[in-house]
């Protein structure tokens, strides 16, 4: 197993630190930005090799905010995801049919990402549109898992998982359409929070879906990164419609009802990951909160509603891709999943209106889990991070929507819903690879997942990858 690791590691100027430590240093005179971005470039350059995370590099010239010295993060290396435009650089969206060429414009997200400092010094590798749980492809070598690097490192923000936990950087964009932050963060043993629908700068092709799934935000290796992260996006932006968050800095003083949910009625949790979220549990409650029995009220009929919708944008992206994304864009090299999903759709298409009347009815059922917990303790997947190839594009399609199925059958509800959820490291599998834990609130209640998940790092801090 050990064999497998691979970490970028070292006594550079990036040594071990997260950004908050790192933009501190800045402050302070003892590092400067340009050092942190050639340390970041050289660890990028030694694990490509093995994990093949960049989708593109832009190591001579990162992007800064015009006026980010003062911005909280300020210097400190990260990428952005293939997916969301920063003028100059290519977006890609992971895909052989569409052509990436740079972006001539910020996307607003970019901007709001930019504002908190962080130097973005290029793009993360995706699967085509981020439809995929693994970040595999068609023809391309596929993006792997540093802990082990036979498995996958999830998706669809793979690349920026696979970087942050290798130790490239110590933060890292990533977007969640259906647990695209917190499956990665599960797979390689990081950090990842899903905000509150609405909580930052709307993301560019969310907006465009008749039930905008998608949410931006960071993976991370500690709780205060995360923090610092939305803490310095909210001075760029803050949605009055929700509470404010601030800088959330340690645990929280106030006991806690925490919901208990260690089964998917659409498949079954794995004896690795079942045992990381009952010994969580008890945890939570050796520190004062009381946990209690839930059941989330989303079965087979919610899997088949959301397998449906995901089919719709497959549609859309296929059929408007031309107008939408690129001129020069071919259906014809879509991937497996992507035309799998596409042709169902058409097959199933006249429940469409029924489908999008009950997931929007899905968001009360959602918040009625909270008048009797504060917050839902779940597995973020129902088995650990398996093997590259099993959720290939080139598996039959049938056989691979089963597969995703038995995998990711906790994470979309926070995105149908758009209530906040929050992936944090638990324990290790017996074969080395890390296994996530997920939190839920209700909508706005970020603040609360923040305090619990200081908690528990304060408890017993995560495993690194370098021991």
């Amino acid at each position: 197993m050990a064999e497998e690791r691979v970490h970028a590691f070292g006594d550079d100027a990036l040594g071990e630190h997260d950004a908050v430590a790192l933009a501190g240093l800045i402050r302070a005179g003892e590092v400067a930005p340009g050092e942190l971005a050639a340390a970041a470039a050289a660890r990028a350059e030694r694990v490509d090799a093995a994990l093949a995370p960049v989708a593109f590099a832009s190591y001579g010239r990162p992007r800064t905010a015009p006026a980010g010295e003062g911005a909280p993060l300020y210097g400190v290396p990260s990428y952005l995801k293939d997916n969301v435009d920063l003028r100059g650089m290519p977006t890609g969206q992971g895909s052989s049919a569409f052509r990436a060429k740079p972006a001539r414009r910020d996307a607003g997200f970019a901007e709001q990402f930019l504002s908190t400092g962080l130097a973005v010094l290029g793009k993360t590798r995706m699967p085509e549109f981020g439809l995929n749980a693994s970040t595999e492809f068609a023809e391309a070598r596929p993006v792997r898992n540093p802990w082990r690097t036979s498995h996958s490192p999830g998706a669809s923000s793979g690349g920026a998982a696979a970087l942050v936990a290798a130790g490239v950087v110590p933060i890292a964009h990533a977007n969640d359409g259906g647990g695209s932050i917190r499956i990665p963060a599960a797979c390689c043993g990081l950090v990842g929070l899903k905000p509150t629908r609405g909580r930052l700068v709307p993301n560019d092709q969310g907006r465009r879906l008749p039930i905008d799934l998608v949410t931006d935000g960071v993976v991370t290796r500690s709780v205060r990164d995360t923090a610092a992260f939305f803490a310095a996006a909210e001075l760029h932006h803050r949605n009055p419609a929700l509470p404010p968050l601030g800088l959330v800095e340690g645990p929280g003083d106030q006991p806690l009802r925490i919901g208990l949910v260690v089964d998917s009625p659409l498949a079954v949790t794995d004896g690795p990951t079942r045992q990381a979220v009952e010994r969580t549990a008890a945890r939570l409650e050796a520190m004062g909160h009381k946990v209690t029995p839930a059941t989330l009220p989303f079965g087979e009929d919610f899997s088949r509603d959301f397998t449906l919708y995901w089919g719709c944008i497959a549609f859309m992206i296929a059929s408007t891709g031309r107008l939408l994304l690129d001129p020069g864009f071919r259906a014809g090299k879509l991937d497996g999943l992507t035309t799998g999903l596409r042709r169902r759709f058409h097959r199933e298409f006249l429940r469409t209106p029924g489908v999008l009347r009950r997931l929007r009815q899905a968001e009360a059922a959602y918040g009625g889990l909270f008048r009797e917990h504060d917050v839902i303790l779940s597995p973020v997947l129902a088995h650990v991070a398996p093997p590259i190839g099993h959720l290939s594009p080139n598996v039959a399609f049938d056989e691979l929507l089963e597969r995703l199925g038995r995998y990711v059958a906790f994470t979309p509800v926070n995105n149908v819903t758009g209530g906040p959820g929050i992936s944090l490291p638990a324990e290790s599998a017996g074969n080395g690879l890390p296994v996530g834990v997920h939190l839920s609130a209700a909508h706005g209640r970020e603040r609360v997942l923040l305090e619990l998940a200081f908690a528990l790092e304060a408890d017993r801090p995560w495993q690194r990858i370098q021991d």
